[in-house]
């Protein structure tokens, strides 16, 4: 188990009933907001007006900024970052989903800085300061709410990619299961794609792989992940179920999951980002497509022990490649894509997937992984 430094300084509210303490929690940073939120369904489920209401209760106004995309834009970020300067908004709301609260992440730094916000994400600029933030979760699966990183596409660049501070921390979430209720099976199914993959990075990659605590726990998440939305899938308004993706979709990428191994790196994330970019996919049915074909090719190159070890405790599988085919298996039963023709993407573009992620593998300096090495991984998903 290697030496670590853990920071996790989100205050999270958790349960039913909860999205009307966002003014008194918000009113601690500020007096005008700006409001950061998706295609309209918080209108529909009732959280815009609790959070509408619950701002005003406590003398904050907000200026709205909607119509992120679940693959959020950069051109859409630099609206926000105008309206939240011209407004003089000091602090953001964020009510959605993860996509949601990485374009607010954007947002509140590029409020704070003088040139592009783009810098951020190319390593052109670090960021010293931001706006602060506060986050209403709607859908469970990127834990953008309890860590400090946020991804954006440039769609003139076809570039999907991070950038991340302590400065993004949100100031408090707060995770109601009752708002992930009306979610469509599609969403619960790329979330909790999404969720296994953040916990699969760091444990298929670990340097050190001889930590208990932490695969212990990276376990148990997914065992949550998995038994919660087999809930879901049977019964939507299943409230535990929901409670426990919610909660386990938060542990899944807020630190605590890579804790001891010594580093790691998001293969997989790097190859699928690619994916999105291109072609505007959900990033959970991306991940779908690429963690198997993946798991292909570390079988070859690191041997079966963590596959063995992963999959008899997350699915009571008895080797490696029986691992592989349980989780193409429950990927095809809760309706994630798990072949690249699945997602109408011509094999015949491998090449160009892989040279596109090449700039994300160079940014994170994921060493091992050249555009050949992609491109075989790629073929296994054709």
């Amino acid at each position: 188990m290697q030496n670590f430094t853990f920071y996790n300084p989100v205050k999270i509210i958790f349960g039913r009933d909860t999205v009307s303490k966002i003014g008194r929690e918000a009113a601690k940073a500020g007096k005008k907001a700006l409001l950061v939120y998706g295609g309209g369904s918080i209108k529909k489920n009732g959280v815009y007006a609790t959070v509408a209401g619950s701002l005003s209760k406590n003398g904050l106004t907000f200026i709205e900024h909607s119509g992120v995309r679940p693959n959020p834009v950069l051109t859409h970020a630099h609206e926000g970052v105008k309206k939240a300067k011209e407004n003089g908004c000091d602090l953001i709301i964020a009510a959605g989903g993860g996509s949601v609260i990485d374009e607010a992440k954007a947002i509140a730094a590029g409020a704070r800085y003088n040139g592009d916000v783009w810098d951020f994400f190319t390593g052109a600029a670090a960021i010293k300061d931001a706006v602060a933030l506060f986050t209403v979760l709607t859908i469970p699966a990127t834990g953008s709410e309890m860590n400090s990183g946020c991804v954006v596409t440039n769609e003139a660049t076809k570039q999907k990619y991070n950038a991340g501070s302590p400065r993004l921390f949100p100031r408090v979430s707060i995770l109601d299961p009752e708002t992930t209720m009306s979610l469509p099976r599609e969403q619960a199914a790329n979330g909790a794609v999404d969720a296994l993959a953040h916990l699969i990075e760091g444990y298929f990659t670990a340097e050190d792989t001889d930590v208990m605590m932490t695969d212990e726990l990276v376990h148990a998440i997914a065992r949550s992940v998995i038994a919660s939305t087999d809930r879901i899938m049977a019964d939507p308004k299943d409230y535990n179920a929901r409670a426990s993706m919610m909660w386990s979709a938060t542990l899944a990428l807020n630190g605590l999951q890579a804790l001891g191994y010594g580093g790691g790196n998001f293969i997989n994330h790097a190859i699928e980002h690619s994916l999105s970019a291109i072609y505007d996919i959900a990033h959970g049915a991306g991940l779908a497509i690429v963690l198997p074909a993946w798991f292909k090719y570390h079988l070859k190159m690191d041997g079966p022990g963590r596959l063995v070890k992963f999959g008899e405790a997350a699915f009571g599988a008895h080797n490696a490649e029986e691992t592989v085919l349980a989780f193409e298996s429950w990927f095809r039963k809760i309706g994630a894509p798990v072949r690249l023709s699945e997602a109408r993407i011509p094999s015949a573009d491998i090449p160009k997937i892989a040279e596109n992620a090449m700039g994300l593998i160079a940014k994170w300096e994921i060493a091992g992984y050249d555009r050949k090495t992609v491109e075989e991984i790629l073929q296994k998903a054709a």
